[in-house]
């Protein structure tokens, strides 16, 4: 089959890596793509926002499965459109993308399908904001209510931080904090039948230790050594199933990829929020384990025909993935730097490590930063301590003037495993 892919991030290359190696793939192609997913798809300038632009391209290159890769499109109904279009898509509807566009939407279903999560408030005035912080006191956990890039959350100890955040907010969600690891947890669905994948873990803060900014995170691994063998079954009982059965209830099916984000708290598992899309970066490591071919899991999921895919099937490796991001990531970042040593890992650390492209663009013979987060550098190997050295090891070869990176991806993990 002939798919097109929509976005130019990580998760799209790790997406288009994964559909390239599928032999049942004829054609790939990938909108508006970026410097990296060009050698593994042939890319196509679209506006990823527009419906009915995606949608004709996909008609032109008679692609016979489209994949909505970012929030932003989904949420703009991009994924109803092509569907309007007669073309099975990847993705939920923009009605049920909600689950992500709005906090506050979510909070509602989860309280309908009884799904376990975070006490909240939902707030638009000075005076309920107020309340509401006053009402969890610190850590206070303060909630865009809607799309924000990974960016609309902060938690802090700080009041008056935690105040003017919620005011900048047209409407934000307050919520107590939840203690404990957190895991993400992602699951294919047709609107009936779920297909839970591997749990990953992935670093939201800037620095090591779990210090600085929050960002749209700065690496992952999977699978969790430390991790309750049933927590998937028990995920999959408490939280995923009964989502799709009460967004189904409502007449707004959720077709497509159905991403819990997860607190494992002192009282069990609480959900801190829920994804319509594939997560950046824990796709990256969660794909390099998948061995089912994905072509025919999306294109069951988009068609509705989920129950007579096999169970999946996974590598025994660990993966690891080291986002490499540019000089002053997560404020405004530089950009239009060059990027040195990517043909030094396809060298000599290919296939156990490669580099998947997030911000990049070519110049000319040359690749550029062209965003926040510019790299993810992902490795597999036989555990976490070998994937994450040969993570770091090809991190190592690259050079980007200003980049950053952590250190200390996957480290606890891998020690206590």
């Amino acid at each position: 089959m002939k798919v097109l892919v929509i976005g130019g991030g990580a998760r799209e290359h790790a997406l288009c890596r994964s559909l390239s190696l599928d032999p049942d793939v004829t054609a790939l192609y990938c909108a508006p793509g970026n410097a990296g997913i060009a050698e593994v798809a042939e890319l196509h300038p679209v506006d990823a926002l527009d419906g009915a632009a995606v949608a004709r391209l996909a008609g032109e290159l008679g692609a016979g499965l489209v994949v909505v890769g970012p929030e932003a499109p989904l949420v703009a109904g991009v994924a109803d459109a092509v569907r309007a279009a007669g073309i099975p898509c990847f993705g939920p509807s923009k009605e049920a993308a909600q689950l992500e566009g709005s906090k506050a939407f979510a909070k509602d279903v989860m309280a309908a399908a009884n799904v376990p999560t975070a006490r909240s408030y939902v707030c638009t005035t000075p005076e309920e904001i107020d309340t509401a912080l006053d009402a969890f006191g610190a850590p206070y956990v303060v909630k865009d209510d809607g799309l924000a890039a990974g960016k609309g959350v902060v938690v802090t100890d700080d009041l008056a931080a935690a105040r003017d955040h919620a005011l900048a907010c047209d409407r934000v969600v307050i919520e107590e904090f939840l203690d404990g690891p957190e895991v993400s947890l992602f699951a294919i669905t047709d609107g009936v039948t779920v297909l839970p994948l591997q749990p990953a873990q992935d670093f939201k803060r800037a620095l090591d230790g779990d210090e600085g900014p929050n960002t749209g995170g700065m690496g992952a691994y999977s699978p969790l050594p430390w991790a309750d063998p049933k927590l998937v079954d028990e995920v999959m009982a408490t939280v995923l199933q009964p989502t799709v059965v009460e967004l189904r209830r409502r007449g707004t099916p959720f077709s497509g990829l159905l991403y819990a984000g997860l607190a494992i708290t002192s009282r069990g598992v609480r959900v801190i929020e829920f994804n319509a899309r594939f997560g950046d970066p824990e796709t990256q490591v969660v794909l390099a384990r998948l061995k089912t071919p994905l072509a025919s899991v999306l294109l069951h999921s988009a068609n509705g025909t989920l129950d007579v895919e096999p169970p999946l099937t996974w590598r025994d490796d660990a993966a690891v993935t080291v986002v490499i991001a540019s000089h002053n990531y997560p404020e405004t970042p530089r950009t239009g730097d060059p990027i040195e040593g990517l043909g030094e890992v396809a060298a000599q650390d290919a296939p156990h490590a490669y580099v998947l492209h997030a911000g990049t663009r070519r110049e000319g013979d040359a690749i550029v930063s062209a965003g926040g987060r510019v790299l993810s550098v992902t490795a597999t190997g036989k555990d976490l301590t070998q994937a994450r050295e040969r993570a770091y090891k090809a991190v190592s070869r690259i050079r980007l003037d200003g980049s950053q990176h952590r250190t200390d991806i996957a480290q606890k993990a891998a020690a206590g495993s």
